[in-house]
């Protein structure tokens, strides 16, 4: 069975990031593996994260701190966190999005109860979705 997750890349942060995820999506971190050795991305990156792994319900999401040299800012997508019910999806938005990019305030739209677009302060674009209709969910 093939499956398609999120890699989250971060400047330093993933570890405080994970950590954060983790209390607000009510997830599990699974795995946090820091690198040792200086070949694991340079003498700089020794103590950092090389890879993340955390369970929330079904999905997973993983990610690490990038070395110096990689370092990209998030563009083209957004991680999509699917609420039950408005209350959850307001609770999501206001968490997630302190001290952060407000990109879209949370709202009634046309399909949902509550929806909202964000850029949280370690940089991960997100939204927030809570349905009106089963949008092709099982």
């Amino acid at each position: 069975m093939t499956t398609v997750n999120a890699y989250l890349n971060f400047r330093d942060t993933c570890e405080e990031a994970f950590k954060a995820y983790e209390k607000i999506l009510g997830g599990k971190i699974i795995a946090m593996v820091k690198a040792e050795t200086p070949d694991m991305g340079g003498p700089d990156f020794v103590g950092k994260i090389m890879h993340a792994r955390m369970m929330v319900g079904t999905a997973v999401l993983m990610g690490s701190d990038s070395p110096q040299n990689r370092e990209r800012t998030p563009q083209g997508f957004a991680v999509n966190v699917t609420a039950e019910t408005p209350a959850e999806a307001d609770r999501i938005y206001t968490a997630l999005a302190e001290g952060g990019q407000q990109m879209m305030p949370i709202a009634e739209t046309f399909w949902a109860h509550r929806f909202g677009m964000w850029v949280d302060r370690f940089g991960t674009p997100w939204m927030v979705n809570c349905e009106k209709l089963n949008m092709g969910r099982p």
